[in-house]
């Protein structure tokens, strides 16, 4: 019979501690095709959550796409709209009203509206053109790669991104087209902007945009207000909405982010399958390292068992079984996490009009995904250790 100083001679309670984690790297490492099943599974799980993850961010880019470009800290819009791209157009005064209001520093019109392109060659394709007040606001066409907004202000003059050239039917700048029956020359060409809902954005000065839509001379779609900074953004929403009473609605600018892409992701279900995959990338990684970490105990039981008798307590054996699933999960990160970064670059190279976002702080999130995933697989094999009877090692 092993007495606990017998078993341990000359370690203390703080080596026996520490000898945990070499324990465990010992467990992992011994069955090498183990250890092959237990990363694959990880590996598959990390790469197809972050790019479940990144294709998510990257809609919800999409959809904010000219929401983030505008500076505004209040935006005024009719009562009951649902998304920035689900516009309608204002009565006219609110921008006055806006202006009015104490701790208003200044607001600016905006326009958006469903348009129809007629291409020069024939046929027509709809798209979202966008009215910007950038002499009086803040709030400027960007990702210019050919032409100026000085180009832009041109009678007729209106900007179409790079990407939407062949939905357009157009080669690029100089060419003409119509919107809604009005001649249009395309004086600017951008780079990068994209809608979520595949419609091309065309950009122009609000007062061209008011020419397209007939609407007067003061109808906008939305008003962006800017405050002062020592004002209160929730009482000056306060009293704008009660000025406004049903006529218009009054969101902050991350209410109304939010409720963008609440609405495209969930209300018209486009997000359901990215949050599906990320959901089923984490099971499979839970169920596969669970399985193997499970079998790896069951096969160290006599081991376990023997570190039992020799004075081991049940919180050590479950030390090293969690340290064990630590380690799995820093291996497997790592190598998922850069399979995850080269099949992102190729995915943008093969598709540029996909949009996959992967950033720092999604990268941290998704390692904590990884370790809670590999601490809730040890708890079936901890389960399994827990009922070990340190006596059955002497029946050998």
């Amino acid at each position: 019979m092993f007495s606990k100083k017998a078993a341990l001679p000359s370690a203390g309670p703080g080596k026996v501690i520490k000898m945990a984690p070499k324990i465990a790297y010992r467990n992992l490492f011994h069955d090498r095709m183990s250890l092959i099943v237990t990363l694959v599974g990880i590996v598959f799980s990390v790469v197809l959550v972050a790019i479940e993850v990144g294709l998510y961010k990257g809609s919800e880019s999409k959809i904010a796409t000219v929401l983030d470009k505008s500076k505004a800290d209040l935006w005024i819009m009719p009562y009951g709209t649902k998304s920035f791209d689900d516009p309608s157009l204002l009565i006219g005064h609110e921008k006055y009203a806006a202006l009015s209001t104490p701790g208003v520093l200044k607001a600016e019109d905006m326009m958006v509206s469903f348009s129809s392109w007629r291409k020069p060659g024939g046929g027509k394709k709809s798209f979202v053109l966008v009215g910007l007040d950038w002499e009086k606001g803040e709030t400027h066409t960007w990702g210019l790669e050919e032409g100026t907004e000085e180009d832009l202000e041109t009678p007729m003059a209106v900007a179409a991104d790079r990407s939407y050239l062949v939905d357009l039917g157009i080669e690029g700048r100089g060419e003409y087209a119509e919107i809604n029956g009005q001649r249009v020359k395309v004086t600017a060409i951008t780079k990068g902007i994209r809608s979520f809902a595949t419609l091309p954005y065309i950009f122009t000065p609000i007062t061209t945009a008011r020419k397209l839509n007939n609407a007067s001379p003061v109808q906008a779609s939305y008003v962006l207000v800017t405050l002062f900074k020592d004002a209160d953004v929730e009482s000056v929403k306060k009293t704008l909405t009660e000025r406004f009473k049903d006529g218009a609605e009054v969101l902050t600018h991350e209410e109304f982010r939010a409720r963008s892409i609440k609405y495209w992701m969930f209300s018209t279900g486009a997000g359901l399958a990215l949050i599906t995959g990320m959901v089923l990338g984490a099971i499979v990684g839970v169920v596969i390292v669970a399985q193997t970490l499970y079998a790896s105990t069951k096969d160290h039981l006599n081991e376990f068992a023997t570190l039992r008798a020799l004075g081991a307590s049940a919180s050590y054996i479950h030390q090293v079984i969690l340290v064990q699933a630590l380690l799995s999960a820093v291996l497997g990160y790592a190598a998922g996490m850069l399979l995850a970064m080269l099949a992102i670059a190729r995915l943008k190279v093969r598709v540029p009009t996909l949009t996959i976002l992967m950033t720092p702080e999604i990268a941290g999130y998704l390692f904590a995904l990884t370790v809670g995933m590999c601490i809730f697989a040890a708890i079936t094999a901890i389960r399994k250790v827990t009922r070990i009877d340190p006596a059955g090692v002497f029946n050998r």
